[in-house]
């Protein structure tokens, strides 16, 4: 806390000796320095944060980086919190339960989750005996970045954003006696989303068609190798990992099947976060910086050189970098080269980072479709009860950053078969859609 110097006029003050004048210069300066070294805002009004720190959980996937490169950087420190733990989960299914935990019980009290998580927790849909864990979304963590691949049985498809092709090599498949596995890494998740999405668009039922199954992202490439697998949906570095140990191809980026579209965020629980509200806008100051490094392409090189590390992911640099730099190897002889497929972590204003409601929105939506909510919730209200959008504007403020988005929506969205969603109307995207679970 900044101590408070305060001088008293004195009766004879044009005899004050200069050792006193030496003081109060000193102290003069020490103040000032004092006050550079805060941030602004808030921060540097009161005291600091609440806490010296808690424990956040990640997945060895490159989206994680912004949590990582704020603790490498020492920006959790520079915004008072030195404390702050990074740990690795084995998977999402254990982020989950060490979510429920709590720090306070050897647990994670948030971190780096598929955005529909917060839903899905926050309504006990994917809790122990289905008991809601009220949480919230606090930013949106990266755009794009994630990918569909599949097995080298089906390299002479050449299969892309079109999935149909796949149907009667499916179809003969199963006619033979065996089993089609489409592996993705949460139920309700981001991944399951995006390969349902991409099947379901070229005639193919995710649910009677193939079996969907779920598989951690650092063991989607084991996986594939002994043929459990005939398509996966991951993020990096796995798909790009897949290609350079060709046991597989990249059909698409989920750049391609939705550009820009949302992917992790920095999710806590509410109740961490209603108790400690300025050492959660710390968490959001440093790792809100740690995305405008992290998204410099200068800086790319190194951030795939810190996140490869043998303490965060063990993963060789040449299976990080190269997508980070929008170079995408599909592994079946296409190869583009600076493309605008790279994962994003801040964009213009921090649009990337901005925890939109209206893309919330298309993910319970997308969730009603799949039957993982009932076509009666009420979508506004989940959103409003889990996104607070409000404590990132209010952080970006304390930033000071230019051009920040104050708006809920985003606006209509449009995927690469030409569909359409508007957020004011949900339920007629969902009208419109062949293949789903609800009327």
């Amino acid at each position: 806390m900044t101590k408070t110097i305060e001088t008293r006029p004195k009766a004879n003050a044009s005899k004050v000796g200069r050792r006193r004048l030496l003081q109060l210069s000193g102290a003069a300066a020490l103040l000032s320095a004092a006050r550079l070294a805060l941030p602004s805002g808030a921060f540097a009004q009161g005291a600091g944060p609440e806490i010296k720190g808690t424990r956040l959980g990640y997945i060895a996937l490159t989206d994680a980086s912004p949590l990582i490169i704020a603790k490498e950087k020492g920006l959790y420190a520079k915004y008072g919190l030195p404390d702050m733990d990074i740990a690795k989960q084995a998977s999402w299914g254990a982020t989950r339960d060490n979510m429920a935990l709590g720090f306070k019980n050897n647990g994670i009290d948030g971190g780096h989750i598929l955005r529909p998580k917060t839903h899905l927790y926050a309504t006990g849909k994917v809790m122990q005996n289905n008991q809601p864990l009220p949480m919230y979304t606090l930013l949106n963590l990266n755009e794009d970045g994630q990918a569909i691949s599949v097995s080298n049985e089906y390299k002479d498809l050449n299969v892309q954003k079109d999935s149909s092709p796949l149907k009667q090599a499916f179809e003969r498949k199963k006619a033979a006696g065996k089993e089609l596995t489409a592996a993705m890494t949460f139920p309700g998740g981001t991944h399951d989303l995006w390969i349902r999405y991409w099947l379901a668009a070229g005639g193919i039922d995710p649910d009677t068609d193939i079996k969907v199954i779920t598989v951690p992202p650092p063991q989607m490439v084991a996986n594939m190798k002994v043929g459990t697998m005939d398509c996966f949906c991951v993020g990096e570095p796995w798909n790009e990992q897949l290609v350079n140990q060709n046991i597989g191809y990249t059909a698409l980026t989920t750049g391609e099947l939705w550009a820009r579209h949302p992917e992790k965020i920095l999710g806590m629980r509410a109740d961490f976060v209603d108790a400690n509200p300025k050492a959660t806008q710390a968490i959001l100051m440093a790792v809100m910086e740690a995305q405008m490094w992290a998204d410099k392409r200068e800086n790319r090189q190194e951030l795939a050189e810190i996140v490869g590390k043998r303490q965060w992911f063990n993963v060789p640099v040449n299976d990080i970098n190269k997508r980070l730099l929008g170079d995408i190897n599909y592994g079946n002889g296409r190869e583009m080269k600076g493309t605008n497929l790279q994962m994003k972590f801040w964009g213009e204003g921090g649009s990337t980072s901005y925890p939109w409601k209206s893309l919330d929105t298309w993910f319970v939506a997308e969730n009603i479709r799949w039957g993982k909510f009932e076509p009666t919730i009420d979508i506004k209200a989940l959103v409003d009860k889990t996104n607070r959008a409000d404590l990132w504007r209010e952080a970006a403020r304390t930033l000071g950053v230019a051009g920040a988005p104050t708006a809920d929506s985003r606006g209509v969205e449009t995927f690469f078969d030409g569909v359409k969603f508007d957020p004011a109307a949900p339920m007629d995207y969902l009208k419109a859609l062949k293949i789903k679970r609800v009327a």
